[in-house]
């Protein structure tokens, strides 16, 4: 394990999140183009509010209204459509929280919701409508939810959720991290974040050594859904994890105009296997109220995984899965 990183600045995420795009005019200012000549709604934007990272930003082609990392983040009229078969808890969240924090669908991991906030507002997430301000995170509500894990022995493995939990910092991750570690029975503690991708900055020699700091092996799970999302800052951000002998993973959503078609997700498995990231999940859409003109239909989903499997290999075709509400495990969509 290499630890000889110096930290990439503690402090300097922080400074590029408060410095984030927040309005759409800003953000189509910045990369110039014209919103009355696009389908914007400030309406989707005040019922899901516009955060986009300047970094992440960067990364978009100028110009382009169609570019897949904004078509990603920008406020469309098309959210506010209400159609059959989307609702606002796609995956039943609600039906599998506690009071305490704890998401338990699956018997051997559990989910802690550790903060409601992200760095960036992906406009298809199954979280968009999710009732954060009724699971507010105190220390009497983590307490109660160490206190779940630590009465289930069948929970081998916690997922650190959110929102996205490297939001929170170092001193309260270094402090979960070694109350988790104190549970006999918890084998792995897994993280599920954005961060690295669109806030690369906030993968630190000193978060990942507080990460790697107990002997429960750690899990890093990241998000990212096409490739020109890893600029050369978020390449060294996974080299940097990978360093510290984290296994990396990712998870992508197959979405329309983002990533569908082989090309675009043959790329994406490539560049990520390039900096050290496992192509993990390609996950259909969940069906969260305002995200439907996402939709990639499953035939069409099935068809692009065959169309991948014949030009990579086995390792580098993410498993094609979809969430039911209240199935034991995310079912497998081809088979």
């Amino acid at each position: 394990m290499t630890k000889n990183h110096p930290p990439l600045g503690d402090i300097r995420w922080q400074h590029e999140l408060a410095n984030a795009f927040k309005t759409i005019d800003d953000l189509c200012k910045f990369l110039h183009l014209h919103t009355a000549q696009l389908p914007v709604s400030e309406a989707a934007a005040k019922q899901f509010v516009l955060r986009v990272p300047r970094g992440f930003a960067e990364c978009m082609q100028k110009g382009d209204a169609s570019d897949p990392l904004l078509r990603q983040v920008l406020p469309l009229t098309a959210e506010l459509l209400q159609m059959p078969g989307f609702s606002d808890d796609p995956v039943g969240d609600k039906a599998a929280a506690r009071e305490n924090l704890i998401i338990h669908k699956y018997d051997s991991r559990a989910l802690m919701i550790n903060t409601g906030a992200c760095a960036i507002n992906c406009r298809y997430c199954f979280r968009r409508n999710f009732p954060y301000s009724d699971y507010q995170v105190s220390k009497e509500k983590q307490d109660q939810a160490l206190t779940y894990i630590k009465n289930d022995i069948r929970i081998k493995e916690v997922i650190l959720s959110g929102g996205d939990p490297l939001l929170l910092s170092d001193q309260r991750l270094a402090d979960l991290m070694q109350e988790l570690a104190d549970i006999d029975h918890v084998k792995r503690i897994r993280i599920h974040s954005r961060l690295p991708i669109v806030l690369p900055s906030r993968i630190t020699g000193t978060l990942l050594a507080i990460l790697t700091s107990t002997p429960v092996t750690p899990v890093m799970v990241v998000h990212c859904n096409h490739a020109n999302e890893i600029s050369q800052s978020v390449a060294d951000a996974c080299r940097l994890i990978k360093d510290y002998g984290i296994t990396l993973f990712n998870q992508s959503v197959l979405l329309k105009g983002v990533n569908d078609t082989a090309d675009d997700l043959c790329n994406l498995s490539e560049r990520l296997f390039e900096n050290g990231v496992i192509p993990y999940y390609l996950h259909s859409l969940d069906k969260a109220n305002g995200t439907q003109h996402f939709e990639v239909s499953e035939e069409d989903a099935l068809k692009l995984i065959q169309q991948i499997q014949d030009h990579l290999p086995g390792y580098l075709v993410p498993k094609l899965v979809k969430e039911i509400a209240g199935a034991a495990s995310k079912q497998s969509l081809t088979g």
